[in-house]
């Protein structure tokens, strides 16, 4: 059928398109061996003989063809190259044709001949593609490298051929043209081609300079051998065959399209080194040789060629020179700024500060973007990586003049100007990093904190910068000069910091729990855990002096992790000593930092499972700062949510976008304020927003926990507005026992 045959021929092209590649990438490999058994197959015919001549006319047609043949394969960008070397092998053939016409129609073997028009012809046309296949390659090193090589081969070539060849033909100018011309074409393609080969050059372009220096062998040797008596020439056509077989052979590799790249300063290969180095040694060389020198002429040119390459040496090692220099100037201007900025880094920043510290006190800003970590964790970094050159800029625009250096991750710092005390800087760059960032088609808001400083000593001037800086992140500050206010509190910070992990160990820590009572009747339905540190030495440590400082050195991770297990241990006692009258739910502060680990879902499943405290009797109270950046702990929330933990939102309506959060946060509880509660009992506006939360709370399904709660009053009108759920020292204030079966009192009625 006729589809069955269209399957069949596409089957076979497949197979076709499989094989032909290797084929082809192995065709100059036949080729080569092909000519050799040609090469060592002439010389099986019969010496001079007809048969001979046309075999040996066959193989060099066959490389013109066979050139043109690789430029229809690989298709070349300089296609041209080949087309003029397979004309030089032609006009190379066309000679062989006129010399054997010479030779058996003629019967007559004169030279020079009208067949040297042709051979010479060839020369021309091989230089041409040798010089299109070299041309535009700019590389440090390889013209001087060229001449060298040119000069101390040329002055071979001058010792040994082309000077004998002068002496010997010195009766007829013809003669001494025509056999000079010879040895004199074959140096010069074999120059170009040393120029080719200074590069990293392709298995083609070595396959050329192959062919160019079995030329130049042969050439040479048939014209001495002619001057210094008859000679039959096929002791030289070895060389001429294989020549033609090389050309071929370079056009039929499959490298022939691909460009030769240029050798890297410093990357020249042994062997070329090695090679330029014995043509600089030519010259003094000769002179050890025998009867080499013995004549003016000889002489003169030893003379003239030592002259040049000791000129040619000193112009190239002036050359590495100048590479070595540049490359150390890249080196230093790599090493002294920031890959993704372009801007300074911190080496070259704090050279800048020493240097100008001779002269004055440096002041320093010190620049820490906020919220950049989030951009990194919700975005990828490739998105942060933009973010971060865009900022870049702007400080750059905002500062001219300003010494602006990016010291790693989300840090800057400016060196200012002498005199200016940085108030107008900082408030400029707070001013432009105001503005969204927009990137990948979305708005990025990225605000910044910075710390002014000055000191004699650089290293100092930093530092108070940056503690600067730190204090104004706390406090929301967008600048702050530095104090020795500043250093006293980071001093008692590292103090605490140092004591937090032995107190841990050592057991400094307790837990104490405040009731959460549901009204009317004051019942105890909850507790809130809350940490204590109590210090052998100083007494109880309050939470606001430990817990900042255990956010910043990450021990807060370690330390919520206890406070979990511990309160969560405590609840499934009192559940088993108290039943009914123990409370239902227990509720553990947890931080921005311990929602940022990935692994804290895990850690709250792994402690339930462990308590055998169900996961509805446990609720994570976040407070809305460390879920408005969204990300990982906005993703933490939701695993926990998927366990049957409840989710309370912490002093919910203080913090950036309280009613925004509702929609991204799964939650469960609102604990109000104490600042809403605190005043609940005064008329006019201040029983507004409770009024108004309740409201959110009871429209949203969620419940409602009012906070702070020190008087009847307050729980009385707070329950008059829809609250159930109330918490404060009127109730109880935190214990490690509480008394979960009293009753209020003052229970509104």
């Amino acid at each position: 059928m006729p589809s069955d045959r269209v399957g069949d021929n596409a089957q076979l092209c497949a197979t076709a398109d499989d094989w032909l590649p290797v084929r082809r990438e192995n065709l100059w490999w036949w080729w080569i061996a092909a000519g050799a058994a040609a090469t060592a197959g002439y010389y099986l015919l019969p010496t001079g003989g007809l048969a001979a001549n046309l075999f040996y006319n066959g193989i060099g047609l066959l490389s013109a063809v066979a050139i043109l043949a690789g430029v229809r394969m690989y298709r070349p960008a300089k296609a041209a190259v080949w087309y003029w070397l397979s004309a030089g092998q032609a006009a190379s053939v066309a000679g062989d044709l006129v010399w054997e016409w010479y030779r058996w129609i003629l019967h007559q073997e004169p030279y020079p001949s009208a067949a040297d028009i042709f051979y010479l012809s060839s020369y021309p046309m091989l230089a041409v593609g040798l010089w299109l296949l070299v041309r535009g390659r700019r590389t440090g090193g390889t013209l001087t490298a060229a001449a060298m090589a040119g000069i101390g081969l040329g002055l071979v070539f001058w010792v040994f051929v082309l000077h004998p060849i002068a002496a010997e033909s010195a009766d007829s100018w013809l003669l001494w043209v025509i056999s000079t011309a010879y040895p004199a074409a074959d140096a010069l393609l074999l120059a170009i081609l040393v120029r080719l080969l200074t590069a990293r050059g392709t298995s083609s372009t070595r396959l050329l300079g192959l062919a160019a220096v079995l030329l130049l062998v042969a050439d040479a040797g048939y014209s001495i051998a002619s001057l210094h008596g008859d000679t039959d020439s096929d002791q030289f056509s070895a060389g001429f065959l294989l020549s033609y077989v090389m050309w071929a052979a370079a056009a039929l590799h499959p490298s022939m399209a691909a460009e030769a790249k240029p050798a890297a300063s410093g990357q020249q290969g042994v062997g070329q080194r090695v090679f330029l180095s014995v043509c600089t040694l030519m010259a003094p060389a000769m002179l050890f040789i025998p009867d080499v020198g013995d004549n003016t002429v000889d002489r003169v040119a030893i003379g003239m060629a030592s002259a040049a390459l000791v000129l040619l040496s000193a112009a190239r090692m002036a050359g590495l020179i100048r590479q070595v220099q540049a490359k150390a100037t890249e080196l230093r201007q790599i090493a002294m700024h920031d890959d993704l900025t372009g801007l300074p880094n911190r080496r070259y920043f704090e050279q800048a500060l020493t240097r100008a510290a001779g002269t004055e006190r440096p002041r320093v800003a010190f620049l820490g973007l906020d919220g950049f970590k989030n951009v990194n964790d919700e975005l990828g970094r490739p998105v942060g990586d933009q973010v971060l050159v865009l900022l870049a800029a702007r400080i750059v625009g905002a500062a001219p003049g300003t010494l602006v250096a990016r010291l790693g991750g989300d840090e800057f710092a400016l060196l200012l100007p002498g005199g200016d005390t940085g108030g107008q800087v900082a408030e400029r760059l707070v001013a432009a990093l105001a503005a969204p960032v927009e990137v990948d088609g979305q708005e990025l808001l990225v605000g910044a904190s910075i710390g002014l400083a000055k000191a004699g000593d650089p290293v100092e001037a930093l530092r108070r910068a940056e503690t600067a800086m730190h204090a104004a992140k706390e406090t929301g500050e967008p600048y702050r000069h530095w104090s020795p206010a500043l250093d006293e509190r980071a001093g008692e910070h590292a103090r605490i910091g140092a004591e937090l992990q032995a107190a841990l160990h050592a057991g400094h820590f307790r837990v104490v729990y405040q009731p959460i009572v549901a009204m009317p009747d004051a019942r105890v339905t909850a507790v809130e855990a809350l940490v204590r540190w109590e210090h052998p030495e100083r007494g109880t440590v309050s939470p606001a002096q430990f817990v900042p400082v255990a956010e910043r050195n990450g021990l807060i991770v370690e330390l919520g992790a206890w406070i979990m297990r511990t309160a969560c241990e405590q609840l499934v006692r009192w559940q088993a000593e108290l039943g009914p009258d123990a409370p239902e739910r227990v509720s553990v502060n947890v931080s921005a930092r311990q929602l940022a680990r990935p692994e804290f879902p895990g850690m709250v499943a792994d402690i339930l499972a462990s308590t055998g405290l169900p996961a509805s009797c446990l609720t994570v109270e976040v407070t809305e700062t460390a879920v408005f950046g969204g990300g990982q702990a906005v993703t933490a929330l939701h695993h926990l949510r998927s366990l049957g933990v409840r989710i309370a939102l912490d002093d919910f309506g203080t913090g950036h976008s309280s009613l925004g959060l509702l929609h991204t946060v799964p939650v469960d509880v609102l604990k109000v304020d104490k600042s809403f509660v605190d005043r609940i009992t005064e008329a006019g506006r201040h029983a507004v927003i409770a009024s108004a939360l309740i409201q959110v709370s009871q429209g949203l399904g969620l419940t409602a926990v009012a906070e702070g709660v020190e008087t009847a009053e307050q729980a009385q009108a707070l329950y008059a507005l829809g609250y159930r759920l109330l918490q404060g020292y009127y109730f109880g204030k935190p214990a490690a026992e509480p008394e979960f079966t009293r009753r209020s009192s003052a229970s509104p009625a």
